[in-house]
């Protein structure tokens, strides 16, 4: 098993230009089920010899820990995806856990802010450098929807501030450009004479106070500190942002499919949530205004 593992992880760094987060998680959930066969049969265990019995034990046994249904589904998409791969390529006949059923996820509709809140958020005041990164970082997020890890993977060389876009990597390393507006360029062009001054060790936009890559981590305390400081009500995170730009485009009157292709996501399906967020404004705004709702 962990020999057929390890040649499904290679094809999908090698072959399939997944993220190395993707190849990660992919790795983990495999494992955990290889530790699982082991514990079941006592032995190690050879692919061939998985059948849906197992699997199913497997789904019980994290049913049992509590896991949540969205990642027991997720785990059970990583073994289909594993074994259609050895399918195709010739060391099975049969995928065993094509037949058992995804445990049903209840879909929650994503966080967002309003304008009014999302404006408070932006509204940082001040002149020093660290201020300067922090308003130009929060306008990016907002006027682009990017991903937290997308916006500090940004270099120099992806911005364009005359024709006012981004060249961003996604998830699957595929490549999007996404443009912005004249208040994230304004708060850009602010930052980048603070950012030299940060003595810069490589190309990264967005650089923490030793002048090296601002990290993941980094973005999130940052947001987190501008949170408490103009006192939201509800947990926010930067993905939040992310979520807030697509809603707010879609109750001006975007089409998903430009939404979808500013947030890079692969299916149409994963963009139709905010579908669900705009039924959800609509009715309240038919609640608050029909004198006999």
């Amino acid at each position: 098993m962990q020999r057929a593992i390890t040649a499904f992880l290679r094809h999908l760094d090698r072959e399939r230009n997944a993220s190395p987060h993707t190849v990660k998680a992919y790795g983990d959930d495999l494992r955990q089920f290889a530790r699982h066969s082991r514990a079941q049969l006592g032995r190690e265990v050879h692919p061939k010899e998985v059948d849906h019995l197992l699997i199913r034990s497997f789904l019980a046994a994290l049913h049992r820990q509590g896991l949540k249904k969205s990642s027991a589904a997720r785990k059970l998409a990583s073994l289909r995806t594993f074994f259609r791969y050895l399918c195709r390529e010739g060391r099975l006949d049969r995928n065993p856990a094509r037949a058992l059923l995804s445990p049903r996820v209840e879909r929650r509709l994503p966080g967002h802010l309003d304008e009014a809140q999302v404006a408070a958020l932006l509204d940082v005041r001040g002149d020093d450098d660290l201020t300067l990164r922090a308003r130009a970082l929060l306008e990016l997020l907002y006027a682009t929807g990017l991903r937290c890890g997308e916006l500090v993977s940004l270099d120099l060389p992806d911005l364009d501030l005359d024709g006012r876009m981004l060249r961003v990597l996604g998830k699957g390393r595929k490549e999007r450009v996404v443009p912005f507006g004249q208040k994230a360029l304004a708060a850009l062009l602010a930052y980048l004479p603070a950012r030299g001054r940060s003595k810069p060790k490589d190309e990264a936009l967005f650089l923490n106070q030793r002048g090296g890559r601002l990290t993941d981590r980094g973005v999130r305390a940052l947001f987190a500190r501008r949170v408490r400081q103009v006192a939201l009500t509800q947990r926010m995170s930067p993905h939040g942002l992310r979520h807030s730009f697509a809603t707010h485009l879609l109750q001006r009157g975007a089409d998903l499919r430009s939404i979808q292709e500013l947030l890079g996501h692969s299916s149409l399906s994963t963009t139709q949530r905010y579908t669900h967020v705009e039924t959800r404004h609509i009715l309240d705004i038919y609640n608050k205004t029909h004198p006999r709702a």
